[in-house]
């Protein structure tokens, strides 16, 4: 399978899980590169791949709008550390379902545990990567990125 098409299936799937996860209105808006060393959003939340899948999924947000997400899952705004293990166990309901979905299309992949980014964090050693900016009507836009790394 080549780098694009691996690409794409990943943001498929991707896709198709914050849809699944995040009980809102979801719109997807254009994918681009991510030409960016570092990820700069108040918080954001980290999942590795493995397996035939070597790569990340972040997921880059505000403390604000991780909140009002809460509210929308759990019917109550989280903040301090409840905010912050919300926003872990988001993303790995998000990579759960991307590894699910994913494995329907033939792509074996394990996810790691989240890890937590708390305001500006670097990444590197990624061969390709896209961002997705995830607009949830009337509250405000993630950005969903999923990077390839060299095998």
């Amino acid at each position: 399978m080549t780098t694009a098409t691996t690409l794409t299936h990943l943001l498929n799937s991707a896709i198709h899980s914050i849809k699944t996860v995040i009980p809102a209105g979801i719109e997807i808006e254009k994918p681009a590169l991510y030409h960016a060393s570092s990820i700069r959003s108040s918080l954001s939340v980290l999942i590795g791949m493995t397996g035939q899948i070597h790569g990340q999924l972040v997921i880059a947000g505000t403390n604000d709008l991780f909140a009002q997400i809460s509210q929308l899952m759990y019917g109550m705004m989280l903040e301090g550390e409840m905010l912050e293990s919300f926003t872990c166990e988001l993303g790995n309901m998000i990579a759960g379902q991307l590894a699910t979905h994913a494995s329907s299309q033939q792509m074996m992949m394990d996810i790691t545990p989240p890890t937590l980014l708390v305001g500006e964090a670097n990444v590197k050693g990624f061969q390709k990567a896209i961002v997705v900016p995830v607009n949830i009507v009337e509250k405000g836009t993630l950005n969903m990125i999923v990077t390839l790394h060299h095998e």
